[in-house]
């Protein structure tokens, strides 16, 4: 591949098929993608950011009891007829702004819980031979401008593989897949030599984590159809993304932004208090609550 004038990315990838188990008894009929993080369902926040980066379609690997999220982004006729007769044209607007093209959304099903290589490979016949970005939609990345399209500038200067990372505490590595480094690309860009899952802290090649977002070229697809079972049982995508790195160029990026883990009750929480801080129209009267409740 020409790595100055990479091949368009098209298609975002969104594995929505986990069970949400962390969130029970919400999530029960809920699907966990649809918990509100102050108005928004967190799935939302994935896909707005795709749509800043230029993103046209959206593939959602989905499993049963998910149908909430296929209804979510389809035009709900009966609501938006409703807020255009009483004259709500701001959230018929809304409404409308969060809907994506017809045609611009695919659901795709998971029917085994075989891990997160398993539900990228389960996109594989709607991504085609095209290079596509990959959301988890339980990281929630917040900041002043997107993940997605900080990564699309930098996938435009290198081309292949780019893996958005942050920096954690030494001594919290081993929770999380950890990136080894080695040339500083410039624009807090590193090319990446090495991988590992959940180190021992003492054996983690660095304190940069895999943050939920990436930029895959499609021949991932055919290291996933042959990956054995990794870690717990599952197709793990980083041993898949080892396996690539042998035949193709892969790069880290440290995003500018902060990272909520919305899978996690406490990263939820902090996400719902963060996102409100952050809204004109909330924050004014949303402070003084708070306030109230930390000197309790």
């Amino acid at each position: 591949m020409n790595s100055k004038s990479p091949r368009k990315v098209r298609k975002a990838v969104f594995p929505v098929a986990g069970l949400g188990t962390r969130f029970l008894p919400a999530t029960k009929v809920i699907p966990k993608e649809m918990l509100t993080v102050v108005d928004k369902p967190v799935i939302q926040y994935a896909v707005e950011e795709a749509i800043e980066a230029g993103i046209e379609h959206f593939v959602f690997v989905t499993g049963r009891g998910k149908g909430a999220i296929e209804d979510h982004f389809d035009l709900a006729y009966e609501l938006e007829a409703t807020l255009k007769a009483r004259g709500k044209s701001a959230e018929f607007e809304m409404l409308k702004a969060s809907r994506p093209l017809a045609g611009a959304a695919s659901f795709v099903r998971q029917q085994e819980p075989l891990g997160l290589g398993h539900a990228v490979w389960c996109a594989r016949d709607i991504v085609g031979d095209e290079p596509f970005a990959l959301a988890l939609p339980d990281m929630l990345i917040h900041g002043r401008r997107g993940c997605f399209a900080q990564m699309i500038d930098v996938y435009s200067r290198h081309g292949g593989n780019i893996i958005a990372v942050e920096e954690v505490p030494h001594e919290h590595v081993n929770r999380y897949g950890v990136v080894a480094l080695a040339d500083d690309m410039g624009h807090e860009t590193f090319r990446i030599t090495g991988m590992v899952e959940k180190p021992k802290v003492e054996d983690a090649p660095s304190d940069l984590i895999i943050s939920g977002r990436y930029i895959l070229q499609p021949e991932i697809f055919a290291k996933l159809a042959t990956q054995k079972p990794g870690a717990g049982g599952e197709i793990q995508l980083t041993d898949a993304m080892i396996a690539l790195m042998g035949e193709q160029d892969f790069f880290s990026y440290r995003f500018e932004g902060t990272t909520y883990d919305c899978g996690d009750k406490v990263g939820y929480l902090a996400a719902n208090v963060a996102l409100a801080l952050d809204r004109p129209d909330i924050e004014p009267k949303f402070r003084p609550l708070l306030d109230k409740l930390v000197k309790k």
